[in-house]
């Protein structure tokens, strides 16, 4: 395809330098995506300053264009409801990872602002698509391997996007002329988790638990099992630690109209992304 590939390291800002050299665009997907760490300073290290290094780099290398990946994460919870890209963001961001993701997202619209750094942000919603080995996909796989002892939060509300409409606004915010400056919520389709879970039941053919935890247990559960987990170093049974239920539970509604109108991607339904997903896993 006429790769060139450089190995790097976002915490080495000289194999940073090195990629970058003699490109025109960015596109920046690197970050530590998980809910639990067996030592949180690799969020920091990672999503904060080897974000800052990444977007230091393109102005030191003279990069045309930069697309930063970010998440709708770190909108927190907003008063406006679904939100949008110019939706204040919400006092609280409700994991390390959406905490750290949010300061590196302030470094580079810093850069943006007092350097010209040639910025533009992506933020996907709850990402969908087979293979998935993240936390998405591995919440589908309990459900429909029935290792998942009971469902929790039917109430909460969660924006959903498949990967490769993703993938596609990237493509599509890189090629975009005069857009420097403007951020792309990624999503569209909301969902409770119980129609989720609704959803993968009917696909999968595999009955949901039976049992429905309260939310309060639920809290409190998540809580132990990261206590235990931060002790043996090895992450917390059923995905329950504190910072992903956190997220499960407030959850996020948002309005990604605007790259169907700039970007012009026509969003996926979600049960053909569940459909994909599913039929990876029952491989």
């Amino acid at each position: 395809m006429g790769v060139t590939s450089v190995t790097g390291d976002l915490t080495d800002r000289a194999s940073v330098l090195e990629g970058m050299k003699g490109c025109d665009w960015v596109i920046n997907l690197a970050n530590i995506y998980t809910f639990w760490e067996p030592d949180k300073q690799v969020y920091t290290d990672v999503n904060i300053e080897g974000n800052r290094n990444v977007m230091e780099a393109a102005l030191e290398t003279g990069i045309h264009k930069m697309v930063h990946v970010s998440t709708a994460g770190i909108y927190g919870k907003p008063a406006e409801r679904p939100f949008s890209e110019e939706s204040p963001v919400g006092p609280v961001r409700f994991s390390e990872y959406f905490r750290t993701k949010y300061e590196g997202d302030l470094i580079a619209w810093d850069l943006y602002k007092r350097k010209g750094l040639p910025l533009v942000v992506i933020y996907p919603c709850a990402v969908l698509g087979p293979g998935d080995p993240k936390t998405t996909g591995q919440y589908i796989q309990d459900l429909i391997h029935r290792r998942m002892p009971a469902t929790v939060f039917h109430d909460s509300i969660l924006t959903w996007v498949h990967v490769r409409d993703v993938a596609e606004a990237i493509v599509r915010a890189a090629e975009k002329e005069n857009n420097i400056g403007e951020k792309y919520l990624i999503g569209r389709q909301e969902l409770s988790l119980k129609e989720f879970n609704d959803m993968v039941r009917d696909i999968s053919g595999v009955r949901l638990p039976r049992m429905r935890l309260p939310d309060s247990i639920v809290t409190i559960n998540a809580r132990l099992l990261t206590w235990l987990a931060d002790i043996i170093k090895k992450p917390p049974l059923w995905g329950m630690s504190v910072d992903q239920i956190r997220t499960m539970k407030e959850g996020f509604r948002v309005d990604g109209s605007k790259a169907e109108r700039e970007l012009d991607i026509t969003y996926t339904p979600v049960q053909q992304a569940l459909e994909e997903a599913i039929a990876s896993y029952q491989r």
